[in-house]
């Protein structure tokens, strides 16, 4: 059986500074340095699939926003939230773009939360011209560490 394929990543670089609380959210960069040096929690909030198929980042905390190939709502997300990450840690939400993460984002802030961020460009980024993800922005377009089993 092959080994999972990793992407070790870029060094942590010095500290990041986090801007106020926002949907707006942070870059991939700032989001790894973030994270890396301890600073902050990750949580991929998409579905069980895309994390299987596409690939991860290690040590993330997963709580999916939506569920299953048709991406239906998670009514627990807040809940999950609060239970596997707590409410006094700056939390940082990755998803495929950065959509579904800046409505996560959004509904943990009007759950209370006070320190999440949006991972902008999400793990993948957008579409480019002809159609594919990670050409153009993204988690894994910035070369930064994620694995894929």
């Amino acid at each position: 059986m092959n080994a999972p394929f990793r992407n070790p990543g870029p060094a942590v670089s010095a500290e990041a500074t986090l801007p106020p609380p926002s949907k707006d959210g942070v870059t991939p960069s700032q989001a790894w340095s973030l994270f890396s040096s301890g600073q902050a929690v990750l949580v991929d909030v998409r579905t069980a699939e895309e994390r299987a198929f596409v690939g991860y980042v290690p040590d993330s905390v997963h709580v999916p926003w939506a569920t299953g190939t048709s991406l239906t709502r998670n009514p627990r997300f807040v809940r999950e939230l609060e239970n596997k990450v707590g409410r006094d840690k700056t939390i940082l939400l990755l998803c495929r773009s950065g959509k579904r993460s800046t409505l996560a984002a959004e509904a943990a802030i009007k759950a209370g939360f006070t320190e999440v961020f949006n991972v902008l460009e999400g793990f993948e980024g957008e579409l480019d011209d002809s159609q594919h993800r990670g050409r153009r922005d993204g988690w894994r377009y910035h070369d930064l560490p994620w694995v894929q089993d």
